[in-house]
């Protein structure tokens, strides 16, 4: 079934938020100044941040990859408490529902796009590039255009699924 991309975008719109929120925190963690951040438009790009030159490469690399982190543990720790609820005792109430389709949303906008993947590339094919972040960072790339491509195929949704649902109820099996 196809739907577009935007409505995917909109409905998930806590997600968009959260990964630009995620690149301006790790600019400012690394004392970036920020330009502009658009956090939500319907429109693409959903959102970006704009920002100074970052003069350290590993720097740069982190400020890309930034969503990935974030996202994916704030995904994780949003549906958390509503695992429970919804999944084991079928006690559930809409607040539990809610925090379900939060964690998703977010943990879904984890992947980098594939603007952060062209940053990256072109960090990591400047000569003044460390080696040890170049053997990092070209794998890195690969793995956004493979998650970009994943994507079609709801590869974003099948990882917001995994950590929102999936890893809460790992962890509550192993501990029953």
């Amino acid at each position: 079934m196809f739907i577009p991309g935007i409505l995917i975008t909109i409905a998930t719109f806590p997600g968009v938020i959260v990964h630009e929120l995620a690149h301006q925190l790790f600019c400012r963690w690394f004392k970036i100044p920020v330009l502009k951040v658009v956090y939500f438009q319907a429109s693409n790009p959903a959102g970006y941040v704009l920002h100074e030159i970052v003069p350290n490469k590993w720097h740069s690399m982190l400020i890309s990859v930034g969503p990935f982190i974030v996202n994916s543990l704030l995904g994780m720790l949003i549906a958390f408490p509503a695992a429970l609820p919804v999944f084991k005792f079928d006690n559930a109430n809409i607040g539990d529902y809610l925090l379900i389709y939060l964690g998703v949303s977010i943990a879904m906008h984890a992947f980098p796009s594939t603007g952060d993947a062209n940053n990256i590339w072109k960090d990591v094919k400047d000569p003044e590039t460390p080696f040890w972040a170049k053997i990092i960072g070209y794998p890195v790339v690969g793995l956004i255009y493979i998650g970009s491509i994943g994507s079609f195929f709801w590869l974003d949704l099948a990882y917001g699924v995994a950590l929102a649902v999936g890893l809460p109820n790992l962890l509550i099996a192993l501990m029953a």
